[in-house]
């Protein structure tokens, strides 16, 4: 019964943080002429399909909610 609401409320956080976007840059390196050197700053997304995130919710709504009402 524990672990069934500890991995609901897992399922719950994940699902609320796939729900979000995210990013990251990184440099790259443009041109380079000798000791000369021009780089650019890219910036990348991260993200999932909302659908993901909330089929992760619900289900850990339902995980939560039957562990929590199941008798050992």
């Amino acid at each position: 019964m524990k672990a069934m609401i500890i991995s609901g409320i897992a399922m719950i956080i994940i699902g609320i943080a796939l729900l979000g976007q995210y990013s990251y840059t990184t440099q790259e390196s443009v041109f380079k002429l000798g000791p000369l050197e021009a780089t650019a700053e890219k910036t990348h997304y991260i993200t999932a399909p909302p659908a993901v995130g909330w089929a992760l919710m619900i289900g850990g709504i339902a995980v939560l909610v039957f562990g929590a009402i199941r008798k050992p």
